[in-house]
């Protein structure tokens, strides 16, 4: 692609390690991938890649833009994803604090696919991320030919990243290990979910 200011594969390179790195999604789909199983972790993770490809396409049509300059959009999706995290937060202490003497119900399909595309639609960051990365990797004159084009490698890297959470961590060592140390895995979830939801609280746009 002409309208590209970096190598493709350099840029491609960036979004997976950024996408891969521990977040939100990625702590939700190894939870998920190792307490439930690889199916349960790959429908969830297939919620959270559309939720980032909604959120692309949102970029794209300048919805990053609109969510800059109106600071009370932004802070309604912001709201919203740290209550989100702060339930998951208590879900998993309250979890790790019974220990094995309550059971994590087994998630529906459909409810797994939800889950996933609702963490990710809450979370004002993707679209910000997806703006930035647009705005980066574009000339100022990229032809719409180019942004699709773009956006596609994109979410089809960020598909590989979420899926291959899902299946590496719903492989029957870390699953049994996870079986094994569940507390302590709770805990942990707990915490980094309750982490992550006072960061996203005192995100802030920048001016």
């Amino acid at each position: 692609m002409s309208d590209l200011l970096f190598p493709l594969p350099f840029i491609l390179i960036g979004w997976a390690i950024g996408g891969g790195s521990p977040g939100p999604a990625t702590l939700t789909i190894s939870g998920t991938s190792m307490a439930h199983g690889r199916g349960m972790g790959l429908r969830l993770a297939t919620g959270v890649t559309l939720g980032s490809a909604i959120w692309g396409i949102a970029a794209a049509l300048g919805f990053s833009a609109i969510m800059m300059s109106n600071a009370w959009l932004f802070n309604a999706v912001r709201y919203a994803g740290a209550a989100y995290l702060l339930y998951l937060a208590g879900k998993s202490l309250l979890s790790a604090w019974h220990g094995k003497t309550v059971k994590t119900p087994t998630p529906s399909r459909v409810g797994a696919f939800g889950k996933g595309l609702a963490l990710h639609l809450t979370n004002p960051k993707p679209v910000l991320g997806w703006g930035a990365i647009y705005a980066v990797a574009l000339t100022p004159d990229a032809q719409p030919k180019s942004v699709a084009m773009l956006f596609c490698a994109l979410i089809i890297t960020s598909a590989i990243v979420f899926l291959g959470y899902a299946i590496l961590f719903s492989s029957p060592p870390i699953a049994r290990g996870y079986l094994k140390l569940k507390r302590i895995f709770d805990l942990t979830f707990g915490i980094l979910f309750g982490a992550a939801s006072l960061k996203l609280l005192t995100t802030k746009l920048s001016p």
